[in-house]
């Protein structure tokens, strides 16, 4: 079992191109069954955060093949390669 506060020490790796998201802040979970539907990885902060911060990054709970002692492994599509000033393109259509 995993509390959310060791998820949340962990990066987020996709193993499909290898890009690190960022670490888990938040989860998402439906109330009635407990089910885990999101780790949620809230957007980076605009000039040191006076501007408010970027669009948070979901990443689907299917979307985990396997949590580790240091990362979290995904496999995702959605994700995209950061772009040429670090920021992560996210597909959210």
């Amino acid at each position: 079992m995993v509390s959310l506060s060791l998820l949340c020490q962990k990066d987020i790796i996709n193993i499909s191109n290898g890009q690190n998201i960022g670490r888990a802040d938040d989860i998402e979970f439906d109330e009635r069954s407990a089910q885990v539907h999101n780790l949620v990885v809230f957007g980076r902060p605009k000039f040191f955060g006076l501007l408010g911060r970027g669009k948070d990054v979901k990443v689907p709970w299917e979307d985990v093949v396997t949590i580790g002692r240091d990362v979290i492994l995904i496999q995702s599509l959605n994700v995209k390669d950061s772009d040429k000033n670090g920021k992560i393109k996210v597909n959210y259509g």
